[in-house]
C-alpha cells in the first residue's frame, strides 16, 4: 500500500511530482547513502593500483592526489545526476537516475595505471574525455539500436562486471595489492576487518528496518572502521591538515595521448551505454509501470557521456547511471525526479569539502575489502537478475554460454594473450568486451527457433521456472 504522506499512487509514478520536503529531503539522502561507498570505491582502487594513497608513505605527493579524485567522485556525480534529473534540452532523461563512477571502467584503467605513480593519471585523463565524447555521440543511435539489447545482452554485461571485480574485493580484504608477496597477505588482523564489514552489513540488511537497512554496507563500512580505530589501524593525521574548501582544477593530472586508452574508453562506453539502458528500463518498469521511451533512453546517454566528459576535465573518472538506486526506487515507491536532484545537491556539497574526502581516504583498505566483496557480489546479482527475464532455449543458452566463456575465460588466464599486442590484449583480457561483442554478434546472427521447438522445450523441463510464454529475446 502507497504511504499517503508521500502523495497518491498516481502521483508517486509521476517523474514531474514533487513529494512534501519533510519527505522529499530524507529521501534524497537515502539515494546519496544507498551509492556512496560505491561512488568512491573506484578512484580509492584506481590509486592503489596506480601505486598512491595507500600505505606507510602516504605523504605530500599521494595522500593530496587520492583525497582530491574522492572529492572529485562525490563533486561530479551530483553534477552527472543534475545533468539528468533536470536536463537540458536531448540531454538527460528527467527520470530519478542516480549517476555515480563506474566499476565497469575499472579492468581498462588498472592496465595502464599499474605501478605507474601519479604521473599515469594523464592517461586516464585522455580515455575519460574520449570515452565521454563517445558515450555522448551514442544517445544519437541508442534508441534505433535497443532491439538488439535484450536482457540476454543487458544482464550478461552487468553479470561481467561484477565477475571482473570480485577478485579485487578478495585481495582489499587480504589487505591489498602493496602486501601481496608478504606474511602481512591474508593474514587474521586483515580478514577479522573484513568480516566485520561483512556481518554487519549482512545483520543490517536483514534484520534491519528503513534506511538502516537500505544503508546497510555504509553501516558495516562505519563498523569495521571503528574497529581499526580502536585497534590503532588508523591514523587521523591526513584528516586534520585537510582543507575545508576545494575547488576543482582543470586537468590536475596532465594529459598524456594513449591509443590503447582511447580505444579502451569507447569501447567501455559502449559497454557502460547497454548498461544505463537496463538501468533505464529498470526505473520505469519499477517506478511507473511502463517501458522506457526512445527519448528517455537516448537522453540518458547524453548525459552519461558529458557528465563523464566533464568530470574527466577535471580529474575524476567516468560516470554512469547507478542499478542500485534503482532497486532503491523499487523498494520505495517513489518515482520524483526531484527526490534525485536533492540527493545530487548533497553530493556537491560533500564533494566540496575535502576534509570528507580525508576521512574516506583513511578507512583501512581491509575494511573497504569487506564492503566492495559484498558490492561486487550485488553487480553480479543484479546482472542474474536481468537474466531471469530470458527464455532459457537452446539458442540463448548457447549464446549466453559462448560468450561468458571465452570472457570470462580470458578474465581468468591474460597469459594466453601473451602474443597478441598490447593495445588489443588491454581490451581482451577484460572479458567484458570479449563476452559483449560475442553476444550482440551472435544474437543478431542466429537464427531464433520455431516456437514449436522452443514449446517442445518448455515441456521437456528445459525451460525452466515457467517461463515458456514470454516473448523471445
Amino acid at each position: 500500500m502507497a504511504d499517503t504522506s508521500l502523495g497518491t499512487p498516481a502521483q508517486l509514478r509521476d517523474p514531474n511530482y514533487t513529494p512534501p520536503l519533510a519527505k522529499a529531503i530524507p529521501l534524497g539522502i537515502q539515494h546519496v547513502l544507498a551509492m556512496f561507498v560505491s561512488n568512491v570505491t573506484v578512484a580509492i582502487i584506481i590509486a592503489g593500483a596506480a601505486g598512491f594513497g595507500f600505505g606507510s608513505d602516504q605523504g605530500a605527493l599521494g595522500f593530496p592526489d587520492m583525497t582530491y579524485m574522492i572529492q572529485m567522485s562525490m563533486l561530479f556525480a551530483g553534477a552527472a545526476t543534475l545533468i539528468q534529473t533536470i536536463g537540458a534540452g536531448p540531454v538527460g532523461s528527467r527520470l530519478p537516475i542516480v549517476q555515480g563512477t563506474s566499476f565497469a571502467f575499472i579492468p581498462i584503467m588498472i592496465p595502464l595505471v599499474a605501478g605507474k605513480g601519479v604521473e599515469a593519471m594523464g592517461i586516464i585523463a585522455c580515455g575519460v574525455l574520449a570515452g565521454g565524447l563517445f558515450h555522448a555521440v551514442l544517445g544519437t543511435v541508442i534508441g534505433r539500436i535497443r532491439f538488439a539489447l535484450p536482457p540476454l545482452i543487458t544482464g550478461l554485461v552487468v553479470l561481467m562486471i561484477g565477475l571482473a571485480l570480485v577478485r579485487v574485493g578478495i585481495q582489499y580484504s587480504a589487505g591489498g595489492v602493496p602486501a601481496m608477496g608478504t606474511e602481512a597477505y591474508g593474514n587474521w588482523s586483515s580478514w577479522s576487518l573484513a568480516l566485520v564489514v561483512i556481518f554487519v552489513t549482512l545483520g543490517m540488511k536483514f534484520f534491519a528496518r528503513g534506511i538502516w537497512s537500505v544503508a546497510a554496507v555504509l553501516i558495516g563500512l562505519i563498523a569495521g572502521y571503528l574497529v581499526a580505530v580502536a585497534t590503532g589501524q588508523v591514523s587521523f593525521a591526513p584528516v586534520q591538515t585537510a582543507a575545508w574548501v576545494q575547488v576543482p582544477a582543470p586537468l590536475p593530472f596532465g594529459f598524456e595521448f594513449s591509443v590503447a586508452a582511447i580505444v579502451g574508453f569507447c569501447l567501455m562506453a559502449f559497454v557502460s551505454a547497454i548498461e544505463t539502458v537496463g538501468d533505464v528500463s529498470g526505473i520505469t518498469k519499477a517506478g511507473a509501470g511502463r517501458e522506457a521511451t526512445d527519448t528517455e533512453v537516448a537522453g540518458a546517454t547524453y548525459a552519461d557521456g558529458i557528465g563523464s566528459f566533464i568530470a574527466g576535465a577535471f580529474g575524476a573518472l567516468p560516470n554512469t547511471s547507478f542499478s542500485q538506486n534503482v532497486g532503491l526506487i523499487a523498494m520505495t515507491g517513489v518515482m520524483s525526479r526531484h527526490v534525485a536532484t536533492i540527493g545530487a545537491v548533497f553530493l556537491i556539497v560533500c564533494g566540496l569539502i575535502p576534509k570528507i574526502g580525508a576521512v574516506v581516504a583513511s578507512v583501512p583498505i581491509e575494511v573497504l575489502g569487506g564492503g566492495v566483496v559484498v558490492m561486487f557480489g550485488m553487480v553480479c546479482a543484479a546482472g542474474i537478475n536481468m537474466l531471469s527475464d530470458v527464455i532459457w532455449n537452446r539458442r540463448n543458452m548457447v549464446i549466453f554460454a559462448v560468450a561468458l566463456s571465452v570472457g570470462l575465460g580470458l578474465q581468468l588466464e591474460p597469459g594466453a594473450l601473451q602474443h597478441v599486442p598490447e593495445t588489443l590484449r588491454v581490451l581482451l583480457v577484460t572479458g567484458l568486451l570479449p563476452a559483449t561483442v560475442i553476444a550482440l554478434v551472435l544474437n543478431l546472427i542466429l537464427p531464433h527457433e520455431l516456437p514449436a521447438e522452443a514449446t517442445e522445450e518448455v515441456a521437456g523441463g528445459h525451460s525452466g521456472h515457467g517461463r515458456g510464454l514470454r516473448q523471445e529475446d
